[in-house]
């Protein structure tokens, strides 16, 4: 077996792995020879099928599955020997050459592979970043003070205590600014992120990424699809690209006990999601616990866990520019 590795350019490889019948015939022989040892022909007892009437019934799958069996290995073995960083999966080549699967012969496949681009990034106290509050206005208040003045208004008879003005206005400017604090700290986390994949410079094997995207969804998104949302997935690569060079750089490591607090407190924002507070820890620990046995759940855990580690780590590293602001020209940012 050959396997040639021709360099695209930094960030795409193309392989062409060329297969002799030597390669693949042993493991053929033993996938027919199993298939004979379980095979249920009418007329004959199992494991007495003539090898032949096997061959002509399964010989095709078995060549297919031994072929695919060692283009699998030499894939594996030359990723891992030349220490390469793929990004997904290999995919087939467009210049692949059509296959006649004939026994015994000599078979070729091309594909092509996309690396992951090296990262280097320094995080510094000279980094600056806005941190933004935005400030509460009469204007904002008004719509807010209006309707809950009509709200009151409307259930006054249920009311324990009647709200005076005083009372509501209170009430408006706390919401708000609880409101605009999460707010501007969803818009920090966001600026920390765009700020570093910004610094890293990082680029992508774009035309691969698209193409494997359209593969790995299995026809459930047309290219139009991941040409609208492309530039939102890439920009989420990246960072993913920037924290995991972080972690390992800082030496970070994501631990079960991180995955159970982190599912905990997903936990009781959800049952605050359905305005139920002071939920008893059992039934947390309980969801917390149901939610670990689910392996994408596991997964968003995980990132978020190494979000926070990362984006705690930074901020407490990085000048953080205090920036007052008005929610209107907040709005704009």
């Amino acid at each position: 077996m050959k396997v040639k590795e021709k360099k695209i350019d930094d960030l795409n490889r193309e392989l062409t792995i060329e297969v002799a019948a030597a390669d693949y015939e042993e493991i053929e022989k033993k996938k027919l020879a199993d298939r004979r040892r379980t095979a249920d022909f009418k007329g004959f007892r199992k494991g007495m099928v003539p090898a032949s009437l096997i061959k002509r019934v399964y010989g095709e799958q078995a060549l297919v599955e031994s072929v695919n069996q060692v283009i699998g290995k030499a894939l594996d073995e030359h990723i891992r020997n030349k220490k390469l960083r793929i990004l997904g999966e290999p995919l087939t080549s467009e210049k692949q050459p059509e296959i006649e699967w004939v026994d015994g012969g000599d078979f070729t496949f091309v594909f092509d592979l996309g690396l992951s681009p090296e990262v280097a990034v320094e995080v510094e106290k000279a980094d600056t970043v806005p941190s933004y509050t935005v400030t509460v206005t009469a204007k904002d208040k008004a719509p807010m003070i209006e309707n809950l003045k009509k709200y009151y208004e409307e259930h006054k008879e249920e009311a324990q205590e009647a709200k005076s003005d005083e009372d509501i206005e209170k009430e408006v400017s706390e919401r708000l600014k609880g409101q605009y604090k999460s707010e501007a700290e969803w818009r920090l986390t966001k600026d920390i992120r765009n700020f570093y994949i910004g610094k890293a410079g990082i680029s992508l094997p774009e035309a691969f990424l698209k193409r494997w995207l359209l593969e790995a969804n299995g026809g459930k998104v047309s290219a139009e699809d991941v040409e609208k949302d492309f530039a939102g997935f890439a920009e989420d690569f990246k960072w993913q690209l920037v924290r995991g060079h972080l972690m390992e750089k800082w030496g970070f490591k994501v631990e079960e006990k991180d995955l159970h607090e982190q599912a905990e407190a997903f936990a009781r924002y959800q049952y605050a999601m359905y305005g139920i507070g002071n939920v008893p820890d059992d039934m947390v620990k309980e969801m917390a616990v149901n939610m670990l046995q689910d392996q994408k759940q596991v997964d968003r855990l995980f990132e978020q866990v190494e979000d926070r580690m990362v984006l705690d780590k930074i901020r407490e590293t990085i000048t953080l520019k205090p920036t007052k602001i008005s929610a209107a020209k907040f709005r704009e940012l």
